[in-house]
């Protein structure tokens, strides 16, 4: 795991000065060691801050050259299959290596089989910038389910990459240009949506992708080698054929393999553990591998309704792991706060980024990589916003078309019923209300998953509506209505949302982690499942809890879903009050240009007397205002 950087500049200029700023600013992705590698002639620049994951020798530095001398390669992530193709490749060809890191795997790949190839072998996360010598041609590369992170395009004459917009951002031609757009999709999503970035011209390279630049017309062009997409229309032409039990069977086969790959490391290993479904099935499948009790952690917070640490101590207990909880107290999780801007390089406002560092923290203490249960949700249907969205499309779409239509009889209906109510009972009544103005079944859910309506228009020059079901595609053709909500999570918010999350705030304490569930064949296996082998008789995630009750009583872990959440409201009110305050001033707000203080004065005052919940609309707010203070004198807005 590390932290990669580079450019390629038009002029041939390479700027050692500002090349030491970039590599600082993303220092804690790889503490162990520093590398560059730059051809002046041709004006290419290559870096990468290391944690030393496999082969903790020199033979390991990076970046790498490949044994032909034609490749340059700085590399991020790890690729689990590497010992299998160096098998391959021996078989094949007579090589000669000089280490055993998967870098110098995947670089011998690259030069006997070609990028492709050598990318549809690998197994694995990364994010991959690749010089090759003799087309004077630069290559990115990031994997399929989008775990590392790699951020690019032009500033003035300079095409950077980089693992962080922190490094981009110490490059003399940055020009830190805020994108409106992107922003106001930041305020209806709580995240930034790839390909888009927080600023204009620099983008996120979609998983699954490769990219070509060369020095003849410095053009970037962008190719596909594996398509989520096309493995969500191909699961539904070709289910499987076995029966629910048999595919119990099938998924406990290659989770174990996934796993068994993903517990190879050089360095300590470990893994989360909140006591749910999916981290509970990793950790006990992990054990099962292990001669010794594996390492897990968990953290815990003193309000009862949102701990879960007695629950994953339960289950640590019972499969025999060495167990490690930390209670925070409510000042260590709020001192967190100041410090997110600096965590996440761009505006990001999943509360649970908080909880998510705090125990990446604690895990780091003794571990160098951690594994997660991330993406159960996603690939077996786990979130209960996918059931609410099919019971409200089907009261909506029963009444007549003229009754949808009526969009301002039901605002106003909205506002007088949600006056009469406070607090959780009012948000409910007002998110129902605002569904029935959506326009087709799939838009309930875009409204759902929404926090700032596009109408509210939160961002000053911002008049467009962007559409979530824009990246869904064809898919909705082929696949039911559930299916297609599971899609746009997996397409959207599992690579731009949670696995941001993580990679953040994990790389942030230079720890590893490891999503065993996105082992691309999983995700093939998961997308080629009936929905009622996921969904079965109204119990989501069915086929892991039945591999999870081979290792673990039901008793333990059947009970409602918590989430890995935090007080936000009492937050609000309390102790963050006098922060969001100063943040929310009409002065500031309005000085700045950017937002709508208007609507954020209503929002403000509704939250402070009780009169409608709209924490998470303000956490928005607050993370954004938050970031620009971060970024004061720095930001072309």
């Amino acid at each position: 795991m590390c932290g990669i950087f580079g450019y390629l500049d038009k002029k041939n200029k390479i700027s050692t000065e500002h090349n030491k700023k970039s590599l600082k600013a993303i220092s804690h992705r790889g503490p162990d060691d520093l590398g560059e590698w730059t051809d002046l002639h041709n004006g290419i620049y290559l870096s990468q801050v290391r944690l030393a994951i496999l082969d903790l020798s020199p033979a390991g530095h990076q970046p790498m050259v490949s044994i032909t001398g034609r490749y340059v390669m700085t590399f991020n992530g790890e690729i689990y299959n590497h010992q299998s193709i160096r098998k391959e490749l021996g078989d094949q060809y007579s090589i000669k290596w000089k280490g055993h890191s998967d870098t110098e795997t995947f670089l011998a790949a690259l030069e006997r089989w070609g990028l492709e190839t050598a990318l549809e072998k690998s197994v694995g996360m990364f994010a991959i910038g690749i010089w090759d010598c003799e087309e004077k041609e630069l290559i990115l590369a990031r994997d399929r389910m989008g775990e590392k992170p790699l951020y690019y395009g032009w500033q003035n004459d300079s095409f950077i990459f980089g693992s962080d917009l922190a490094a981009i951002e110490m490059h003399e031609s940055f020009q830190g240009t805020m994108d409106r757009e992107a922003l106001a999709l930041f305020m209806q999503l709580s995240y930034i949506p790839a390909p888009f970035s927080i600023y204009k011209n620099i983008y996120k390279l979609e998983p699954g992708t490769f990219l070509r630049i060369n020095v003849k017309e410095y053009l970037p062009s962008i190719s596909r080698y594996w398509s989520l997409r096309e493995s969500i229309q191909t699961g539904a032409r070709e289910p499987f054929g076995g029966s629910p039990e048999d595919a119990v069977e099938v998924l406990n086969t290659i989770l174990q393999r996934s796993i068994h790959q993903q517990m190879i490391a050089d360095v300590p290993i470990g893994a989360f553990l909140s006591g749910g479904i999916d981290s509970s099935v990793v950790v006990a499948i992990m054990q099962s591998l292990s001669n010794r009790p594996i390492q897990t952690f968990t953290i815990g917070f003193d309000e009862k309704k949102f701990n879960e640490a007695e629950h994953a101590k339960a289950v640590a207990k019972h499969i025999g792991v060495h167990h490690t909880e930390l209670y925070i107290s409510p000042k260590e999780t709020l001192d967190v706060i100041p410090e997110l801007s600096k965590i996440y390089s761009e505006p990001f406002a999943d509360s649970s980024q908080i909880p998510t560092y705090l125990v990446s923290k604690l895990a780091r203490r003794e571990v160098t990589v951690s594994l997660s249960g991330d993406a159960g949700d996603e690939l077996f249907c786990g979130y209960r916003s996918y059931s609410k969205a099919l019971k409200m499309r089907n009261i909506i779409f029963s009444l007549p078309e003229w009754l949808r239509n009526s969009s301002s009889l039901f605002t106003s209906l909205n506002n007088s019923v949600v006056a009469n109510f406070s607090n959780e009972l009012s948000q409910k009544i007002d998110t129902a209300m605002g569904l029935f103005s959506a326009k087709h079944p799939l838009d309930v859910y875009q409204r759902l998953i929404t926090r700032w309506l596009p109408s509210e228009q939160i961002v000053i020059g911002v008049e467009g509506n962007f559409n979530v079901l824009d990246k869904i595609g064809d898919e909705i053709n082929s696949i039911g209505y559930i299916e297609s909500l599971m899609a746009l999570d997996m397409l959207m918010y599992l690579p731009d949302n949670n696995l941001c999350k993580v990679d953040r705030a994990a790389m942030a304490v230079s720890l590893e982690t490891r999503v065993p569930l996105l082992d691309h064949r999983i995700v093939e296996f998961a997308n080629s499942l009936p929905l009622n082998y996921k969904l079965n008789k109204g119990v989501t995630k069915w086929p892991l809890r039945q591999i999870l009750y081979k290792h673990v009583p039901k008793s333990l872990v059947e009970r409602p879903k918590m989430g890995f959440s935090v007080p936000l409201s009492d937050w609000l009110k309390g102790p963050l009050r006098e922060w969001a305050e100063y943040l929310l001033s009409e002065e500031k707000i309005v000085s700045q240009g950017v937002l709508n203080y208007s609507v954020i004065k209503k929002r403000w005052a509704e939250q402070l007397s009780g009169k409608r919940d709209s924490k998470y609309l303000l956490w928005n707010v607050l993370i954004f205002q938050s970031w620009m203070e971060n970024k004061k004198g720095k930001l072309n807005i």
